[in-house]
């Protein structure tokens, strides 16, 4: 049996999807017989003149029943003798783009329905494009109701000629062109008799057998990490689902956007140890060393990922309000969500020729290429290259609604590696130092950003900056560094020496910062080993709360006012 296949089918309203699918169940026999008892009897009452109506199958709204159209994305897992599916069935209607957007991501393949009356539509270039932006290379154009142009051939030919070009504009790599009918069943599950002109097979067999992988066996290993486990002192282990490539016990991996290497100490596939694990699992990934990774962060073999502050991306804008230059917005890439700016858009895309329109502004379904700043550097890359770190959702900050949905053409402002920022070193003790960031609000695009700009190694008799625009700490202070473990005592400016955890004694002579310059709000040692204890044992959902209790932006750092991205 081949594997499995993810497909969707879209196209213009009314061109016969949901009526496709169903079909396809009925005959083949993948409905129960209760269910093929209530489809009959619904189809009497319904539009179809008594015969059945197979889109009442993938249908299941009142509204939509109502309305004779799809509004929502319909799911189904159906298996034959040669394959298994899992098909999304979308709406048509140009107010719904957004849930066939929805069922676009996740597609391998996707069948393009077009009305034979009717030909290629701006819905139907809409659609096409939307696939191509979200990444399926595979397409089956399904040229539906030929029985209402009497099997014409010359109009399919007109129809071919009119998908060829829309194939040719949007650059698709692989495409199938069949004629049928979903009411009949033309060339649904069966050859048909009543177009002999047609060559080829009919699609539920194409669909059986097409071939639609396209991994690279030689991708190296990458993994955005999803959550770190931290049931006790003792065990941090980093979980995600392997996106491409394998991981080994004893591989030298490197950690974004923190830059720090470590050896793989272990790895568990669901709750099993293992000695490798692959493309597609779930993974525990344990390490020999402290570094600083959180959800969001990337583990990887691969050299060319790094992490960029700025993206050039295609949008598929979905939201009621408009999208303008400026708006900010949150952004989940990967399994990072972090705040951002569109600061540009280049230009909006138009749907039925593909010109590129100069725009300052894009409305619901429109698509547009455009610049967005990042609030600080995640892991990214080109959709072409990583698919996983080059897919991208923007969520309205006030709704916390999906706004667009979209890929990475182009990455920008490369960041700074975790080795080349700031650290603290004093023999086998390190520790990594953000305390020399500068915060700033942006006037143009109403947000606050953060930047690095000392990278510098500072060893015991160093002398430290301890003024910067956003940041003014005192001659002399603690930093305690809670991802290294290790405590940092600066006098006179300088560093004096770097102290364990295990070993570190708070003498209440000199206030306390963590990593990140933020007051810690403790006044004796009690305290302090109760906030450690406390960070060790939280996790993500209680380190907001914890972080709330325990530290103070204002007493060391402020926000100063850019006009300018930096």
């Amino acid at each position: 049996m081949s594997a499995l296949l993810k497909f969707i089918t879209c196209g213009s309203v009314d061109d016969g999807k949901s009526t496709l699918i169903g079909h396809i169940l009925y005959d083949a026999k993948l409905i129960y017989a209760d269910q093929e008892k209530a489809l009959k009897l619904d189809s009497k009452v319904g539009s179809t003149g008594g015969q059945i109506d197979y889109s009442l199958l993938l249908d299941g709204l009142m509204a939509e029943r109502e309305q004779g159209i799809t509004i929502d994305v319909a799911y189904r897992y159906f298996t034959t003798d040669a394959r298994s599916f899992i098909v999304a069935d979308t709406p048509g209607h140009e107010e719904y783009t957004r849930n066939m957007a929805v069922g676009a991501s996740f597609a391998e393949l996707a069948v393009i329905l077009v009305d034979a009356s009717q030909g290629v539509l701006v819905q139907t270039r809409r659609h096409a494009r939307i696939c191509s932006l979200m990444g399926i290379r595979h397409y089956v154009f399904a040229v539906n109701k030929m029985d209402l142009v009497q099997y014409s051939e010359s109009r399919f030919n007109e129809i071919l000629s009119q998908i060829n070009e829309l194939a040719g504009e949007l650059k698709l790599p692989d495409i199938k062109v069949i004629p049928l009918s979903a009411t009949v069943g033309d060339n649904v599950t069966e050859k048909s008799a009543n177009m002999p002109w047609y060559s080829g097979e009919a699609l539920l067999k194409y669909l059986e057998t097409v071939n639609v992988s396209d991994s690279d066996s030689g991708e190296k290993f990458y993994m955005p990490v999803q959550r770190v486990c931290r049931p006790d002192r003792t065990f941090r282990g980093f979980q995600g689902q392997v996106e491409a490539g394998s991981v080994s016990v004893g591989d030298t991996v490197r950690t974004l956007p923190s830059g720090e290497t470590a050896t793989v100490k272990g790895i568990l596939v669901t709750d099993r140890q293992a000695d490798t694990a692959y493309t597609g699992q779930p993974v525990t990934i344990t390490l020999d060393r402290e570094v600083d990774v959180s959800r969001g962060c990337v583990i990887t073999k691969d050299d060319d990922i790094a992490a960029y502050g700025t993206l050039d991306v295609s949008l598929l804008w979905t939201d009621d309000s408009e999208l303008n230059t400026g708006d900010d917005c949150l952004v989940k890439l990967g399994t990072k969500l972090i705040p951002a700016a569109v600061t540009e858009i280049k230009y909006a895309v138009d749907v039925n020729t593909g010109a590129h329109i100069p725009a300052k502004s894009l409305r619901k379904n429109g698509i547009a290429r455009c610049t967005i700043k990042l609030s600080e550097p995640v892991p990214a890359d080109k959709f072409a290259l990583h698919r996983t770190l080059g897919e991208l959702i923007l969520i309205d900050r006030v709704t916390n609604m999906t706004a667009a949905c979209g890929v990475v053409e182009d990455v920008l402002d490369k960041a700074v590696s975790g080795q080349e920022k700031a650290a603290f070193t004093d023999g086998t003790l390190k520790a990594k130092g953000d305390l020399f960031e500068e915060f700033y609000y942006d006037v143009n695009s109403y947000n606050v950003f953060h930047a690095q700009t000392i990278n510098s190694t500072f060893r015991v008799g160093d002398e430290i900056p301890t003024r910067g625009k956003s940041f003014a700490y005192p001659d002399d202070f603690d930093i305690i560094v809670m991802r290294d473990r290790v405590a940092v005592l600066i006098r006179g400016r300088k560093v004096e020496r770097l102290i364990s955890f295990d070993e570190y004694s708070y003498d209440c002579t000199a206030p306390i910062v963590n990593g990140r310059g933020f007051a810690v709000l403790a006044k004796t040692d009690d305290d302090v080993k109760r906030f450690i204890a406390e960070y060790e044992n939280s996790d993500e959902s209680t380190l907001p709360e914890l972080f709330g209790k325990w530290l103070d932006f204002d007493t060391y750092r402020k926000i100063y006012i850019s006009g300018a991205y930096i």
